[in-house]
């Protein structure tokens, strides 16, 4: 990945950054990654906000555009959106509540081998909740989400997916993305409590799931 491609990286996974912050992470100086931002700024790939900070001048906040995002593609997304209108051209709402609940049961048992696999023999693990999440993030970031976990300081688990591949979908569909909490959960076990902290279809950055422990 070459330092411009990285730049759009790091906004797109870690939202709006300044020029110091991106040049830290890459091992820039200021004055590179700011010509770096400036270049990407002129493809109309990333834009900025002046931030007023409570102490000293504003610092300034680069983002990434609609087009930088783009970079990040859906998924075939204008031949899922014709099959999404065929589908209820000639079957209805029911049939893509029957189209949409195959998949889902298709994921799941997907999932469930994978985090399965991660925890088999490693009875000592109990199994480790950080495990079985960390195997559904491979498994959802090899699916193209950007998906990565994170460990928080009261035990609970981060789920957190950058980028969602079937966005045009979802957002023609929301069913599609409907039932995520219930697979999550099954497939992480009832020793377990999923809930959705933030969401791409709400007007969030990302979609995130706090995964915590049951007692």
């Amino acid at each position: 990945m070459n330092t411009a491609d990285h730049i759009l990286y790091l906004l797109k996974t870690r939202g709006a950054q300044t020029a110091q912050q991106l040049a830290e992470r890459l091992d820039l100086t200021s004055m590179g990654a700011r010509r770096q931002l400036e270049a990407a700024q002129e493809r109309g790939l990333v834009g900025f906000e002046d931030v007023a900070d409570k102490v000293g001048r504003p610092s300034r906040r680069w983002r990434l555009t609609d087009a930088g995002h783009a970079r990040f593609p859906d998924r075939h997304a204008d031949l899922t959106l014709q099959m999404i209108t065929q589908v209820r051209a000639l079957f209805g709402e029911e049939g893509m509540d029957k189209l949409i609940a195959a998949r889902e049961a298709e994921s799941e048992a997907a999932y469930r081998r994978v985090v399965d696999e991660a925890v088999a023999g490693r009875a000592d693990l109990g199994p480790h909740l950080q495990t079985r999440v960390e195997a559904l993030v491979g498994a959802r970031d090899a699916e193209g989400y950007m998906a990565e976990a994170e460990l928080q300081p009261d035990g609970s688990v981060l789920l957190i997916e950058n980028h969602c591949p079937i966005c045009a979908a979802a957002t023609s569909c929301q069913n599609f993305c409907r039932s995520e909490l219930r697979v999550f959960q099954s497939v992480l076990g009832e020793d377990c409590e999923v809930e959705r902290a933030e969401h791409l279809l709400s007007g969030g950055r990302r979609c995130v799931y706090r995964i915590r422990a049951v007692r």
